[in-house]
């Protein structure tokens, strides 16, 4: 089966009791039926992206042509739309890269249904479009190289060729989602970041910290968004002389 095919036939996914894979609470946010989590911030979905993803990785600072983000969890895609956002508002020339893993794509409808929910994004979600209807596989847009990578990350990521500058982890809480959180994942994470390169997450998980630090990331603990008191965020330390 082709990546277009393997997109199709988990588009469709749902849980045991064949409920849809998400419902929609009363104040509009996505929350995932399969780990029963939030698909981002009660409070304001797209100022925690800013807080932790971008600022967590210094970021607009370290834009650049060629700049490469890969992200844990694709989610409702919110973290691509901040990003370019981002990058255009930095007038960066060049390509920005983005490579994001996801084991369980939204529908099409869920999609949209979900970015209604920032219109100052809705410029960003049209330029876009052909991504939410194209599936996995790579997509060349204007200034970007989108790459959606589906199936489990455990299998996928470690056979990656690629190579981040940032990274966005974004999955599920480690509570719920304990798979996307492992030692193993973060070191085949640090296995595909540039020397000096980053990460970060809204979790500060000792686990998690644990992992990172195991895997050569030099951990921090910085204060979160919003309900979170603390995130996480590190840095791929230097290999020595």
């Amino acid at each position: 089966m082709n990546v277009a095919g393997i997109f199709q036939r988990l588009e469709h996914l749902t849980d045991a009791d064949q409920q849809p894979a998400v419902e929609w609470r009363a104040n509009g946010v996505p929350v995932s039926r399969r780990f029963d989590d939030p698909y981002f911030s009660l409070d304001d979905g797209a100022a925690e992206t800013a807080h932790v993803f971008l600022a967590g990785n210094d970021l607009p600072g370290r834009f650049c042509d060629g700049f490469h983000i890969a992200e844990l969890g694709f989610g409702t895609g919110l973290n691509l739309l901040c990003s370019v956002q981002a990058w255009r508002a930095a007038g960066i020339s060049g390509t920005l890269h983005f490579t994001t893993f996801e084991a369980f794509p939204l529908s099409r409808s869920d999609l949209a249904t979900a970015h209604g929910l920032f219109p100052a994004l809705a410029d960003i979600v049209t330029d876009l479009a052909p991504i939410w209807s194209g599936g996995a596989g790579t997509h060349d847009l204007d200034g970007l190289r989108f790459t959606l990578i589906a199936g489990d990350a455990r299998t996928t990521l470690p056979a990656w060729r690629g190579c981040a500058d940032a990274w966005f982890l974004d999955g599920f809480a480690p509570a719920r989602n304990p798979e996307l959180w492992s030692p193993a994942l973060m070191q085949a994470v640090a296995d595909h970041t540039a020397p000096g390169g980053t990460a970060a997450t809204y979790t500060a998980a000792g686990d998690v910290r644990r992992g990172l630090s195991a895997a050569g990331f030099d951990v921090t603990r910085t204060p979160g968004y919003g309900r979170k008191r603390h995130m996480t965020r590190a840095v791929l330390r230097k290999a020595a002389p």
